[in-house]
């Protein structure tokens, strides 16, 4: 059985806007337009599209699992407007100063793990983008290639990267 291809994305700097700290509300949630066209391609180059964020606020108390999901219904609503969908959205609801440590917060890959074997994914062929170095370390230990960008950078200016 043939294997799919991913792009895996971290969330903020990357599909929303950085906030330089944890997005609490919807109303704070600003989804980075210039990225719908550069998702679309890869998608249409037959990629698998796959979010695995670090959620710590939610170990904090800072924000509840109702609203992330609804940033998340959001984030995927206006990304199928322009006809981009998401295969999956992974997120670590824990962070170690509160619930100690676990084996799905970046720089640990279990996120990616998760979706390269729910999805039958060749990690070979697979790439993560994020804007922090844990994100190409998870990506790494993963067997996928990081690609680190600056926060809020446009993914067309490394779409040259994915072969």
């Amino acid at each position: 059985m043939t294997k799919n291809k991913a792009v895996f994305l971290d969330r903020d700097g990357v599909l929303n806007k950085e906030l330089g700290d944890y997005v609490c509300r919807i109303e704070d949630f600003t989804v980075l337009e210039h990225n719908f066209e550069p998702l679309k391609e890869l998608q249409d180059r037959g990629y698998l599209l796959i979010v695995a964020t670090n959620q710590g606020g939610l170990a904090k108390g800072w924000y509840t699992e109702e609203q992330l999901a609804s940033m998340h219904q959001h984030l995927k609503d206006l990304y199928a407007q322009h006809g981009v969908t998401f295969t999956d959205i992974y997120y670590c609801p824990h962070h170690p100063n509160f619930t100690g440590e676990c084996d799905c917060r970046k720089p640990k890959p279990g996120l990616l793990l998760r979706g390269i074997e729910q999805y039958n994914i060749d990690p070979a062929q697979s790439y993560f983008i994020g804007d922090r170095e844990r994100d190409v370390e998870a990506g790494e230990a993963a067997g996928v290639t990081g690609i680190l960008i600056n926060s809020d950078q446009p993914i067309s200016e490394i779409l040259h990267l994915i072969k």
